[in-house]
C-alpha cells in the first residue's frame, strides 16, 4: 500500500538594490534582487518547506537558521537537496512539487522552464513532476508595490 503526505510551504522576501534576483536557481535579469542571509530564493525555500512540512521536520528556519554563518549566501538548490536528505531519512520522497511566484516586475514567464529543470535536478526527479506558476497581485499590497516577492508551494511526498 503507497502512504503518501502533503505540504505547504510559503516564503518571502524583500526586494532591494544591489542583490541578485535568483529564483528556481536562475538568476533573473533586474534592477532589485532579494535580501536574505542565503541568496533569498523564495522559491526554493517555499519548496523546501512544503518538504520538511510533509515529513513532520518543521521549517528551513529550524534547520538552516539565518544566524548560523554556514548557511550564508548558500543557494536554494542548496538547501532543496539537504530537505531532500532530510525527508529521505524519514522515507518520503517527492512525488510531486506545484509552485507559484508572486511578484509584480519583472516577468517571469520566459524563465519557468529553466526553473523547473533546477528544482527538478537539486530534487532527483524529472521536470513533468515539478510545475511552477507566476502571477502578479495587480500591483495590490508588498509585492503588487514591488517591495518583495513571495512565492507558495505544495509537495506531495511518497513513503517507501
Amino acid at each position: 500500500m503507497l502512504n503518501f503526505r502533503i505540504g505547504n510551504g510559503y516564503d518571502v522576501h524583500k526586494l532591494v538594490e544591489g542583490r541578485a534576483l535568483i529564483l528556481g536557481g536562475v538568476n533573473i535579469p533586474h534592477k532589485l534582487g532579494l535580501l536574505g542571509h542565503s541568496d533569498a530564493d523564495v522559491l526554493c525555500h517555499a519548496i523546501a518547506d512544503a518538504m520538511l512540512g510533509a515529513a513532520g521536520l518543521g521549517d528551513i528556519g529550524k534547520h538552516f537558521p539565518d544566524q548560523d554563518p554556514q548557511y550564508e549566501g548558500v543557494s536554494g538548490a542548496f538547501i532543496l537537496k539537504q530537505a531532500k536528505l532530510l525527508c529521505a531519512e524519514k522515507g518520503l520522497f517527492v512525488s510531486n512539487v506545484d509552485s507559484i511566484v508572486v511578484a509584480q516586475k519583472p516577468k517571469l514567464s520566459p524563465h519557468i522552464p529553466l526553473m523547473i529543470h533546477n528544482i527538478a535536478i537539486a530534487l532527483d526527479i524529472s521536470d513533468q513532476q515539478v510545475n511552477v506558476k507566476a502571477t502578479t497581485e495587480e500591483k495590490l499590497g508588498f509585492t503588487g508595490n514591488e517591495e518583495g516577492i513571495s512565492a507558495h508551494a505544495v509537495c506531495l511526498m511518497e513513503c517507501k
